[in-house]
């Protein structure tokens, strides 16, 4: 006979047996049970960019070669008509170069763009420079159209992206302009909007002053705004299309942009008296004060006979040559900051 204590153990036993073999049962039997959880794959990464040339304008179609540490990594696409480009499903932690070619230019690299998972990295804008900046100076163009090259830059040289800032050379190898682009910057000036506008602005100044003397109402300020208008095209004509060409002066302001702040200043300050020869050396503004002169001048005839005489001819010459100089000071220390399109020169 089997004593109760004994039997209620076996029986205990008997329970812990059954109740094993159910559960090797049930991880037999249920997927994925007793098996190691799986890895996920980490997050991929995506790469973004603009692609512009050395105005800011942007380049369509240009070719963009994404290149890893694998064969398998090398990736080639175009831009869009925006000038934009995108890779995704980049590898995270692998190191990426990103190069940009286009007919016409020079090629651009990237550094190595090592990404984190999941990330959306979008390059600062890609600027690419034209081929024939670079290789000028091995005759590859000739000087007249490297003139022309930088004419075409400078005109497309805007403060805040609207005010004309065409005078300005912010090239470190900067070539004579020849006679016809000296004047093709002049009328390129006078004609512009911007300047119109400018003209009408100064004339309402003069309506609210009361100067020139031509009385008041419209037909007033039409007048005011003539003069001012005037004032402009003999100025920039006479001054920086006429006299630089008879003279072989250089109209335009040759930014410094180094040393320091006083040698700017003074530089700048200097720009009414000094001006840059064809020849390549610093010469007497002849050009520059000539033109002021003969604005001043010219100015006698179509103002008002109580403005007209000496007193005329210097006020012009002495506002020009003090905005000139003011010109010069702002041109060193703020307005290439203030152009976008010349930001990337040098």
């Amino acid at each position: 006979m089997v004593e109760p204590h004994t039997r209620t153990h076996d029986q205990r036993r008997g329970l812990r047996l059954l109740f094993a073999l159910f559960a090797i049962v049930v991880v037999a039997t249920e997927p994925g049970l007793g098996q190691q959880p799986a890895i996920p794959e980490p997050q991929t990464a995506t790469v973004v960019g603009t692609i512009t040339d050395a105005a800011s304008d942007i380049v369509g179609g240009a070719t963009v070669v994404l290149q890893g540490p694998a064969a398998s990594d090398q990736r080639t696409i175009s831009s869009n008509d925006n000038g934009f480009f995108s890779f995704g499903g980049l590898k995270p932690g692998v190191p990426y170069h990103i190069t940009v070619s286009a007919k016409g230019f020079t090629n651009w690299s990237s550094d190595a763009i090592t990404l984190r998972p999941g990330q959306y990295f979008e390059l600062p804008t890609v600027r690419i420079r034209l081929a024939v900046v670079v290789t000028s100076v091995t005759a590859a163009a000739t000087p007249e159209q490297i003139a022309t090259q930088q004419v075409e830059i400078a005109e497309k040289q805007r403060v805040l992206g609207f005010i004309p800032n065409f005078y300005v050379v912010y090239d470190e190898h900067p070539v004579p302009l020849t006679p016809k682009l000296k004047f093709r910057l002049a009328a390129r000036t006078m004609t512009d909007p911007i300047t119109l506008l400018g003209s009408a602005f100064v004339a309402a100044i003069d309506q609210a002053a009361n100067y020139p003397r031509f009385g008041q109402g419209w037909d007033a300020y039409g007048q005011r705004f003539g003069a001012s208008y005037a004032n402009g095209v003999t100025d920039i004509m006479i001054g920086g299309a006429v006299l630089p060409s008879l003279l072989h002066q250089d109209p335009r302001y040759f930014y410094k942009g180094t040393g320091t702040n006083k040698s700017r200043t003074l530089y700048a300050l200097a720009s009414p008296f000094r001006t840059m020869g064809d020849n390549g050396h610093w010469q007497p503004n002849y050009s520059g004060l000539g033109g002021y002169l003969a604005s001043g001048a010219i100015a006698n005839t179509y103002y008002p006979e109580s403005n007209r005489g000496a007193g005329l001819l210097f006020r012009i010459f002495g506002i020009d040559v003090a905005a000139d100089m003011a010109n010069g000071v702002i041109q060193e220390f703020l307005l290439r900051k203030l152009t976008p399109s010349a930001k990337n020169q040098h």
